[in-house]
């Protein structure tokens, strides 16, 4: 699930749809996180097991399932970026 929410976080960032939103690394961190607490875990310990669930991830429903968790996200990041927050 990781690889999946990486990879379209970076390809919905560089979209024209979210160009006004921060794309700093600390947002793109958040964004990552916030959409990885909202899906569901998958723990694999072999390439095949890795391609099984890809294969069963990969589907029409769970593509748009995921993307609306994704942009979910985006949103909440966008309205409160902790990028300008001093954190200990």
């Amino acid at each position: 699930m990781e690889e999946i929410v990486v990879t379209w976080v970076q390809i919905l960032m560089a979209g024209m749809e979210y160009q006004t939103f921060c794309s700093c690394n600390k947002c793109k961190n958040d964004i990552i996180t916030l959409s990885l607490n909202a899906l569901p875990n998958y723990y694999v310990t072999t390439e095949e097991g890795r391609k099984r669930i890809f294969e069963n991830l990969n589907t029409d429903e769970n593509r748009k399932w995921i993307n609306k968790r994704l942009i979910s996200a985006i949103h909440v990041v966008g309205k409160f970026p902790k990028h300008n927050q001093n954190r200990p």
